[in-house]
């Protein structure tokens, strides 16, 4: 039995995680009140960057002109860098509670159809809930979807006291002073109007903000590079109707080459179908979803047609992520293509590295270079991520594969040649640590170079590595805490071994500057032999700062150097 095409009444398809309501009930906009930050947009990016102000006391105001709910999958890919913040935020056991189980494993496949040949099979067993360990990293990628993960992240926003959260409110203009930024909000719920001030504002919202539009964010047409359909479907336990098996990421391969990819939104009932796109939009309506849903299957089948959306793949990154008490973020700031599930874990990490900078400097202890340290720490990475999603998606292009459906000798043979180039091809999308973990901050105006030269980044693999501007690794403390658990409240300078300096004027220069500063002494012979030196000082988002074999000559200088003092 097959269901018609309708549009499904977003409760009776996920439960509760509609609409959320505003926590304050009093008279909003109020006015003239001023917040430290005001944060636009409610997506995970800005939620992530509200919870980072929150762990050092910085309250802000985050705004989204929606009501919050979605009805449509979005990014579904968690990797071991996001799932480390959820971590520090304590909430990444409750992402693995919603996203999906964890014996669903998370591998590739690619096949003329779900009850046709299969061609290839890519595995990522350090991915989702198994059982064993990895030894870089104490969290497991994992696959929640934004329709589970964003009602997660916004319970507990909304229960931070420092977080003023607003839904159905809309940022209409803004007038940038010497001394802040006044805003004027609408309440659409209410039908009022009034400003507020800030002494920074941070665009989370897309591009679509009155922010976004000032620093000069046009996105057109020459940033696309296709126009892709989503189709929303729902069939209980799928991997039962076909010998495929479980898979969260399958592709489709026909006569006309690779055309679209079924991914699995929960490990359960809900499916994604993008259809690859075209260079020109497409209207949703004019898409035959039914015969869409019929070829990757390979015939019909019982499902239920949930919705179908239309959306641009794009490659931009903007030239500028900062302008005075403006800031860009996230989808804001970059887009790509989510092949390779770059997009947003791209964007939590720019929240944590403005977090703890937007505290230094509102808190006094940090210099006019921390804001300056934004751009040049985060627009590289950006660029490196985006443009790998966008050759990951180039590399869907396949030679010809019109006797890819051929039962006989032909047909075997190309379907084993593609086999073969597509587990080397697509597992530089699908095996991606080195993206994950492996970015680096190599041009930082705020951490100091050690001399060591700067080792490969390659995508797929992650070799962890201690030198100033990369990730502090992770390594195993007594007691099961991991070494990346020390890090998120202030700057942390680990003595490790029993010989290492005393850090005395470290610690004296940081408190003559209000800096917070843990000194914490480390004696795990693996530890200490990876992070390479006895001093290493790591900066609130858990990146090196410094690193030496004993105290610096100047300790003033160096605290002074990593919080844009300098």
């Amino acid at each position: 039995m097959q269901c018609g095409p309708h549009e499904v009444d977003r409760g009776d398809v996920f439960g509760d995680v509609g609409a959320a309501r505003n926590r304050h009930p009093h008279r909003f906009p109020p006015p003239m009140k001023h917040y430290p930050v005001l944060i636009v947009g409610a997506g995970p990016v800005g939620m992530a960057l509200a919870a980072e102000l929150a762990r050092y006391r910085v309250n802000c105001l985050l705004v989204e002109q929606s009501d919050g709910s979605i009805d449509h999958p979005r990014a579904s890919a968690f990797n071991a860098r996001t799932m480390e913040f959820c971590r520090r935020w304590g909430l990444a056991d409750k992402v693995r509670e919603v996203g999906t189980p964890p014996d669903f494993p998370h591998d590739s496949i690619y096949c003329t159809s779900l009850t046709g040949h299969l061609i290839a099979r890519i595995a990522r067993p350090g991915h989702g809930g198994g059982a064993a360990a990895l030894p870089f990293t104490p969290e497991r990628p994992q696959r929640c979807n934004q329709l589970w993960f964003n009602p997660v992240m916004r319970d507990y926003v909304q229960g931070l006291e420092t977080v003023e959260f607003r839904l159905r409110c809309r940022l209409d203009d803004f007038e940038e002073g010497a001394d802040g930024v006044t805003a004027t909000l609408t309440d659409l719920e209410a039908g009022t109007t009034g400003q507020v001030t800030a002494d920074y504002v941070v665009a989370c919202c897309g591009g679509r903000s009155a922010v976004a539009r000032a620093l000069g964010v046009r996105l057109d047409e020459s940033t696309v590079l296709s126009h892709s359909i989503n189709i929303f479907f729902r069939v209980p336990e799928l991997w039962t109707l076909h010998d495929k098996g479980k898979a969260a990421l399958n592709f489709f391969i026909g006569p006309d080459g690779m055309w679209g990819g079924m991914t699995a939104q929960d490990g359960r009932e809900h499916w994604r179908l993008t259809l690859h796109g075209t260079e020109h939009y497409v209207d949703p309506k004019e898409v035959d979803a039914e015969a869409q849903i019929r070829r990757l299957y390979g015939g019909d089948f019982p499902h239920e047609l949930i919705n179908v959306v239309a959306w641009a793949r794009r490659e931009w990154v903007h030239d500028c992520f900062r302008r005075g008490r403006l800031i860009l973020a996230g989808d804001a700031a970059h887009q790509n293509s989510p092949t390779g599930g770059f997009g947003m874990n791209t964007g939590v990490c720019d929240a944590v590295d403005l977090g703890w900078k937007l505290w230094a400097v509102i808190a006094g202890w940090g210099g006019g270079g921390l804001l300056e340290s934004y751009e040049p720490e985060r627009r590289p990475v950006a660029l490196r991520n985006v443009g790998e999603a966008a050759e990951n998606f180039r590399r869907y292009t396949l030679p010809d594969t019109s006797d890819v459906l051929d039962d006989g000798p032909k047909g075997e043979a190309l379907r084993a040649r593609l086999g073969r180039e597509l587990t080397e091809s697509q597992s530089r999308m699908i095996l991606t640590d080195g993206i994950a973990l492996g970015y680096r901050y190599e041009e930082s105006p705020i951490v100091v170079a050690d001399g060591t030269p700067e080792p490969p980044d390659p995508p797929g693999a992650y070799t962890p590595t201690a030198r100033p501007g990369h990730r502090a690794p992770h390594g195993w403390l007594a007691g099961g805490h991991s070494a990346i658990d020390l890090f998120g409240r202030g700057f942390v300078l680990l003595r490790l071994g029993g010989r290492a300096p005393t850090a005395g004027d470290i610690g004296a220069a940081a408190r003559a500057r209000g800096v917070p500063l843990d000194i914490v002494a480390v004696t795990e012979p693996a530890l200490c032999a990876l992070y390479e030196r006895p001093l290493v000082l790591v900066r609130p988002d858990g990146h090196v700062a410094w690193r030496g074999d004993s105290m610096p000559d100047d300790a003033g200088a160096l605290i002074d150097r990593v919080c844009g003092r300098g």
